[in-house]
């Protein structure tokens, strides 16, 4: 800094002196701006004679009773006010960009361990000061969704109040252990009706069973029950083992398929049409962090 910009500086008032000036005159009471300030009413009188000493004229018209600003004291307070205002919206906007947030997000358990952390890891290293609070759950629907900054909710997209944009569409096979299967492959729809075939249990949620995936391919067929889980997961977990042969959901089972854990009947492969969607409440203005991860998020896919 030169040495005439630092003599600049050491001419202006103290701080204090000059936001004090600015609550009595724009409040038009010593006793009202001290209760602003936080200050007792001869504290706020003191910074005011300070200013006014410092500057060499009176800022207040003392000779009426009512407290009015002399001229000096309408340029400076017209001139300050705007100026005061400026410094606090720039520290707000400071402390704001440096304070950590956190953002809710509402899924599936799948979707949460499958498809979701494994992203998180990524967008923790490229923007630590956001956090991220996942809360997993199958019971999940329109109106849950709306208590969270974000939810990841399957379906057509068509939901009246929340906003939507697409992640992944649906897209699922039948898969098996290529090591631990020890039957025979099916080749057909009809030899796939009479495998060792893991079930679903979609009760809790809309999720595609084995009924619904034969009815796609135009064969009314429900296998008889031989292994039922609840969960996409532990469904994957079964045909990894080599138990049976089970629906995959390609944001699931990809990567053990390109490892060669898993191996998918491709041709079988069933393309239901419907998504994943991160979604947010219709109406709700996102914060720069929450537009931040949806960005980041809907462009990772």
């Amino acid at each position: 800094m030169s040495s005439f910009n630092a003599r600049r500086r050491a001419m202006l008032p103290p701080l204090e002196t000059l936001t004090c000036f600015e609550s009595v005159a724009r409040l038009g009471s010593f006793t009202r701006a001290a209760h602003e300030l936080c200050i007792t009413q001869s504290a706020a009188s003191k910074q005011v004679r300070t200013l006014e000493s410092l500057l060499g004229c009176s800022l207040f018209e003392r000779h009426t009773r009512a407290l009015r600003l002399s001229e000096s004291g309408q340029r400076l307070f017209d001139d300050l006010q705007p100026l005061l205002s400026r410094v606090q919206h720039t520290i707000s906007r400071v402390r704001d960009d440096n304070r950590k947030s956190s953002i809710s997000v509402i899924c599936t358990h799948a979707v949460a361990h499958y498809w979701l952390l494994p992203r998180l890891g990524v967008f923790a290293r490229e923007y630590p000061q956001i956090s991220v609070d996942v809360s997993s759950t199958n019971s999940i629907n329109e109106k849950r969704c709306t208590d969270f900054a974000f939810g990841i909710l399957y379906g057509d997209g068509n939901w009246k109040s929340l906003e939507t944009a697409q992640l992944f569409p649906e897209i699922v096979y039948p898969v098996y252990s290529p090591v631990r299967y020890t039957a025979t492959v099916p080749e057909s729809v009809e030899e796939l009706a009479g495998a060792p075939l893991i079930h679903l249990d979609s009760t809790d949620w809309d999720c595609l069973d084995w009924r619904d995936w034969f009815a796609q391919f135009s064969y009314d067929f429900m296998p008889a029950p031989f292994l039922t889980f609840n969960q996409t997961g532990m469904v994957y977990e079964a045909a990894r083992l080599g138990l049976g042969i089970g629906l995959g959901w390609e944001f699931i089972v990809k990567p053990a398929i390109r490892t060669g854990e898993l191996r998918a009947i491709q041709e079988m492969a069933l393309v239901t049409g419907r998504h994943d969607h991160l979604v947010h409440p219709r109406g709700k203005s996102l914060t720069r962090d929450e537009s931040t991860f949806r960005d980041w998020l809907v462009s990772s896919v």
